[in-house]
């Protein structure tokens, strides 16, 4: 009789990571916003406290740029570039499609179209270096140590009940954004 595998698959653990990293995305943005704005605001297009576009980017910069994390000036040009045609697309994607604005940087220094701006691409760039040097590491092996506790079955299913919520919330988001109902 095959012994059943104990772990999770490569892509339930990014599923794991992509929630991690975009609720800690959301909650950078509620501080920047607190420290710029002195309120708490909604950030982000999901109603849920997650901002996609940061679990993407870690996930991106996890499976695609890992390699470059010994390699800071390929790293930081990289991702400069990647993230803020990333950021622009995201941007055009969601003002054609919800005639709304989630960020405009119209005014700031080397804006392109109000979408990107270059203190941003060295953000990303910047970002990106520490992330994957420092910041990943550290939550890598504290989500392994927290997990092994965990019976797999309940990660598994956890696992799953993210991806339904975040597309539930995904759905509703747009529909509440092209006024449907």
């Amino acid at each position: 009789m095959k012994k059943e595998s104990k772990s999770l698959t490569e892509f339930q653990k990014m599923v794991i990571l992509f929630v991690i990293y975009s609720f800690i995305g959301w909650i950078c943005e509620e501080i920047f916003a607190l420290f710029y704005v002195h309120d708490f605001i909604k950030r982000g297009f999901l109603f849920g406290p997650i901002c996609p576009i940061y679990g993407y980017a870690a996930i991106i910069l996890i499976v695609l740029f890992s390699d470059y994390k010994d390699k800071p000036i390929r790293l930081f040009l990289i991702s400069a570039i990647i993230f803020s045609v990333f950021e622009y697309v995201v941007d055009f994607f969601l003002q054609a499609m919800f005639a709304s604005k989630w960020w405009d940087y119209t005014g700031q220094f080397l804006n392109l179209n109000g979408r990107i701006t270059f203190s941003f691409s060295i953000i990303w760039g910047i970002g990106s270096i520490i992330f994957l040097k420092y910041i990943h590491p550290v939550v890598k092996k504290l989500v392994e140590k927290i997990l092994k506790n965990i019976p797999i079955k309940f990660i598994q299913i956890l696992a799953n009940t993210f991806i339904i919520l975040i597309f539930i919330d995904t759905l509703a988001s747009a529909i509440h954004y092209l006024e449907i109902f």
